[in-house]
């Protein structure tokens, strides 16, 4: 499988990925995480882990168990996290830490290599039995409340290495090594392989988009974070200039208790207007979502907080501009008037629209300026070498 990656990464970048990989040939490594469904998270280690097992690593993926209070807790730490405000139910401490010790005698920890990804999972490391823990941190913890992070950063501080998506996430009061680590694509995937013109109509004409007018997308989960609310105000005010429509494409995640609640006020917001469509698609619609971002006009990720965004990757391999929030990772993508625009407002999100609605031969070139980019750094592959490289590193492995 990892062949079919040769034409687009070259045999140099394949060599790499062969020859670190060979050193940790047959090593176990286990990734936890929170849900198998919904979100980048378990999108990439639906990729990552076939990989690593291609490559000769005995790799699993499993998931921890919790029940609502704990995912009303673990959405409390996250939003603490990457707001600076406390967001924390009474009680999430002991909450937390049940969880935490059921998971642990459920879980096999007594592998080579622990990636354990984001918060949820983060407080296994007390149960550690053996082997080599990396914490694989996927959001902004730039600016986190002093009450959470000084729980976790107990925790994180036991680990052998972290990793952040962005330099800007990189904290000063760890001792733990950290590694600078973005999320990454599939460029062979359902969702970013090639579609025809014609399946693209097919499948947005499917959920009354008129394909023969502009229409903005956006593909994120209904959170307030994405700025939902915000995204249907700037469409509103390109409205009054041009004729557009809107198609915001969300779908459901398991540990997101909140969804429900931000859809609902993203509805009234949207009220009767025909051309804004809030589609919630079931897990694992890659077609559909490959098709929205090849046929939209422009592509908006207007996230107020974001560990990376990994649609603005996914729309520039398809060669489409982004107009993204300012925050967290997507200016690691976006580079103003070269891949898109980053945008702190509305209205800036608004003009942006406008401004790439109007001027076709401008977004003909960010996006092949942004197809490069990505090809460039934000691909699994890199991923994939990465994560190897800080395995080795973990492990003690002269040269790593």
């Amino acid at each position: 499988m990892i062949e079919k990656y040769l034409p687009i990464i070259g045999e140099n970048e394949m060599d790499s990925i062969f020859k670190i990989a060979e050193r940790l040939r047959g090593i176990s490594v286990l990734h936890v995480n929170s849900t198998k469904e919904g979100g980048g998270v378990a999108e990439i280690l639906h990729k990552m882990v076939p990989l690593m097992k291609e490559l000769g690593i005995n790799v699993d993926w499993k998931i921890i168990r919790g029940d609502q209070e704990f995912f009303r807790v673990t959405k409390g730490i996250h939003n603490s996290l990457q707001t600076g405000n406390s967001y924390v139910p009474q009680g999430w401490k002991e909450t937390y830490e049940k969880w935490q010790s059921i998971n642990s005698s459920e879980l096999p920890l007594d592998y080579d290599v622990m990636f354990i990804h984001d918060p949820q999972p983060l407080g296994l490391i007390d149960y550690r039995r053996k082997g080599k823990w990396i914490w694989r941190c996927h959001i902004d913890i730039s600016s986190p409340e002093s009450e959470v992070w000084g729980f976790l950063k107990e925790r994180i501080n036991k680990y052998d290495a972290m990793i952040i998506s962005s330099p800007i996430f990189g904290r000063g009061d760890l001792s733990v090594p950290q590694f600078v680590i973005p999320p990454s694509i599939d460029p062979l995937s359902v969702k970013n392989q090639y579609i025809s013109d014609t399946t693209v109509k097919r499948i947005v004409m499917k959920y009354d988009i008129d394909p023969e007018r502009p229409f903005i997308v956006q593909i994120s989960r209904f959170d307030y974070a994405k700025d939902p609310v915000g995204v249907i105000k700037a469409y509103k005010i390109v409205k009054n200039h041009v004729d557009v429509q809107l198609a915001y494409v969300g779908s459901p995640a398991s540990d997101d208790p909140e969804g429900e609640e931000v859809y609902r006020k993203t509805l009234a917001e949207a009220g009767s207007d025909p051309d804004i469509h809030l589609l919630m698609l079931p897990p694992f619609s890659d077609l559909e979502i490959n098709a929205f971002q090849r046929g939209g006009s422009v592509i908006m990720q207007k996230s107020v907080k974001e560990g990376f965004g990994l649609t603005v990757s996914e729309a520039l391999w398809k060669a489409k501009p982004v107009i993204g929030g300012n925050t967290g990772g997507i200016p690691l993508q976006v580079i103003p008037g070269v891949t898109g625009y980053l945008v702190n407002s509305v209205e800036q999100a608004a003009h942006y629209s406008l401004y790439l609605l109007r001027k076709r031969e401008v977004s003909e070139q960010l996006g092949k300026n942004g197809r490069e980019h990505v090809k460039n750094n934000f691909l699994i592959t890199r991923h994939l070498r990465d994560y190897l490289m800080v395995i080795s590193y973990v492990l003690g492995f002269s040269g790593a």
